[in-house]
């Protein structure tokens, strides 16, 4: 009461409102004088309230300014008597606010605000526990004034200069300031800022990336359509020539396709174009991993594969599988270049390769949503099924061809005078001509194949054309009559193809030709002892084992 009387007098004569050594009584006592104050009535004692609320205002500044020096001095002992006075007063959050920023002073001055960051707080974290009495609320409030200051500045500055002049740099630069500011609350996990720490860094977080999350996948299939547009382009203006002419419409190509084109042996599948678009699109995935709601992942991750299949499936490899079907020559075409094979071995590489990425990046991301993986799963069925279509016809049109192609050297090579020759007694050969030229060539073609293909599909595949070899030779011999030496000959001609044969490494095929090989010994059998050889030898089968691929060719498993 004697304090209040000299404020009521208006004369303040107690030493403790007058030595600033005794600022710590002076606001012990203001501070109680303030609370006595807000219950008195205005109209009587307005005057002294006045003068009350001034001096408690006076001292709260005189306060904080002492603990402004002592933090500038590191007296963290000054700090901590000092914010335990301050502690009763209203102006205890405009303290900690001085500390805040006085703290942060001088503490970016290298040119990486995410480590700046981590090292503050590393460094405040134990001063806090010393001079504060709630070192979690400090801590917390620190730690949210650097997210809704520094850090957003810093992102706003990144972001928003190449939103909408440089979409690939602005991905890259919200992809990894979204990594870093995860990085760095993962950190600062470590400090103790109250109850549910994970809770309220994830709001921080929020709060500076939800604008630029909500349009995220729009920005990142936008980018990608372009992009992926601009490198098919980029390759197929590079393809243009004077017998090859390419017309882009949007992001697919437009070929003028002719009942047969000469491509030159351009397989028009590029691995550099593949490896692009594939990184392109793992990139991708990889901020849409980051970048997207848990809830929308699957979906995200399903348009990005969309956008895969349009530009690498059908944009580039079945426009170079259309391409290659139409170079392919009609089955009498002579010295024909048979480069469909070639298109089949890049193909098979390429869909190695997205089969991969198919596995690796995107099921995983899908894998939780059953419904969504079970329909990516048959996107993809359907996609790779579609191309075995066209692979199966180019293949079965390619072993046309090489039939053709031996039909071709045994009708200009085979002569009815080979298996008839005028003086039987001088044959010095050991096979025709039109035999040694077939066999190179059947084995340059095996090579060819092997080459091409890899799996069961090289077996597949050798043993169609090892049947169609043997039906065409089979049939070829039925068109001559033989003498005994013409005879003989005749069978050095299968032996030597069997042996070519044997290259194929398919059973069926070897025995096809063993058959043909025992059929032909007949031709030097005696006509008495024909029949008896007949019955000795092993039946031929009734049914040729060929028989089942009459039709079209089995299906090339990619």
């Amino acid at each position: 009461m004697t304090y209040f009387n000299e404020f009521l007098d208006g004369e303040l004569r107690s030493d403790v409102f007058n030595d600033p050594e005794k600022i710590k009584e002076a606001a012990d006592i203001i501070q109680k004088l303030h609370l006595i104050a807000q219950e008195l009535p205005f109209d009587r004692f307005a005057d002294v309230k006045a003068k009350i609320a001034s001096k408690y205002h006076d001292l709260e500044r005189q306060l904080i300014q002492e603990f402004t020096a002592a933090q500038r001095r590191g007296e963290i002992g000054r700090m901590r008597e000092v914010a335990a006075v301050l502690l009763h007063f209203k102006g205890y959050a405009h303290c900690v606010d001085v500390y805040i920023k006085q703290c942060q002073e001088g503490a970016y001055m290298r040119n990486d605000v995410f480590e700046d960051t981590a090292a503050l707080c590393q460094r405040v974290n134990k001063q806090v526990a010393e001079v504060f009495s709630s070192p979690e609320t400090v801590m917390a409030k620190l730690i949210q004034n650097i997210f809704e200051n520094k850090l957003q500045a810093h992102v706003k500055e990144k972001l928003d200069g190449t939103r909408h002049s440089d979409a690939e740099q602005y991905l890259k630069n919200l992809y990894d300031l979204y990594t870093r500011t995860t990085a760095l609350a993962a950190k600062l996990t470590e400090f103790n800022l109250g109850s549910d720490k994970h809770t309220f860094l994830s709001k921080l977080i929020k709060s500076i990336f939800s604008y630029y999350l909500e349009s995220y996948i729009d920005m990142e299939r936008e980018y990608l359509r372009n992009r992926g547009a601009m490198i098919l382009q980029r390759y197929y203006d590079s393809k243009i020539t004077r017998n090859v002419r390419l017309a882009l419409a949007g992001s697919a190509p437009t070929f003028p396709l002719g009942p047969s084109i000469d491509t030159h042996g351009e397989t028009f599948l590029s691995p550099e174009l593949v490896v692009n678009l594939l990184q392109e699109t793992r990139h991708a995935f990889e901020r849409c991993h980051r970048l997207s709601d848990p809830s929308d992942l699957p979906k995200n991750a399903y348009s990005i594969f969309l956008l895969l299949v349009e530009h690498l499936c059908v944009d580039h490899i079945d426009y170079a599988l259309e391409i290659g079907l139409s170079a392919i020559p009609s089955s009498d075409a002579k010295n024909a270049n048979l480069y469909f094979l070639d298109v089949v071995q890049q193909a098979n590489s390429i869909f190695h390769l997205f089969d991969k990425q198919f596995n690796d990046q995107l099921m995983p991301l899908i894998r939780s949503l059953i419904p969504k993986a079970g329909r990516v799963l048959t996107q993809e069925k359907e996609v790779i099924e579609q191309m075995e279509v066209k692979l199966d016809t180019g293949i079965d049109r390619t072993l046309n061809c090489m039939v053709g192609q031996m039909k071709h050297i045994l009708a200009t090579e085979q002569k009815k005078t080979d298996f008839r020759p005028e003086d039987e007694n001088n044959v010095m050969i050991q096979y025709t001509t039109a035999c040694s030229k077939v066999c190179a060539y059947v084995s340059r073609q095996v090579e060819h194949v092997r080459k091409s293909m890899d799996g069961k599909n090289v077996d597949t595949v050798l043993m169609e054309l090892g049947v169609r070899f043997h039906r065409l030779i089979h049939e070829h011999l039925q068109q001559f009559s033989y003498s005994s030496m013409g005879g003989m000959l005749a069978i050095c001609d299968v032996a030597e193809y069997r042996r070519c044969a044997k290259n194929f490494r398919v059973p069926l095929v070897l025995q096809l030709f063993d058959t043909l090989h025992a059929l032909c010994n007949l031709l030097v059998v005696a006509p008495d002892n024909l029949k008896q050889v007949c019955s000795a030898a092993a039946p031929v089968q009734e049914n040729c084992p060929w028989s089942c691929f009459k039709g079209r060719l089995s299906t090339i498993r990619l």
